[in-house]
């Protein structure tokens, strides 16, 4: 599955839009703040590994790429969180925001 697959779901599924990358990307990060005491791998918890994914992913939105990434949680829990760009993605430029 393409990360820009997301473009396909129904519009209830978007958690939010922003037009600045660094916003977007700041989401990312409280997703991971917020869900790091039951990431499974100790390893995944430490803060500067989350603020590199963070930084990674502020430059990648920067350039009109997606960002996806998932994780083991305790619980046998998965989660996933992808940051999709739109109008146009580059995997799916015909493909119009779920959102609007």
């Amino acid at each position: 599955m393409q990360t820009a697959h997301w473009l396909l779901k129904p519009a209830a599924f978007v958690r939010g839009t922003w037009d600045d990358p660094g916003r977007a990307a700041a989401w990312l990060g409280d997703r991971l703040v917020e869900h790091a005491p039951r990431f499974a791998a100790k390893a995944d918890r430490g803060s500067a590994w989350q603020a590199a994914l963070v930084a990674a992913a502020a430059e990648r939105l920067g350039w009109g790429g997606d960002v996806s990434h998932g994780f083991y949680l305790e619980r046998p829990v998965f989660l996933s969180v992808a940051l999709v760009t739109c109008s146009p993605n580059r995997a799916m430029a015909d493909q119009p925001c779920p959102a609007g």
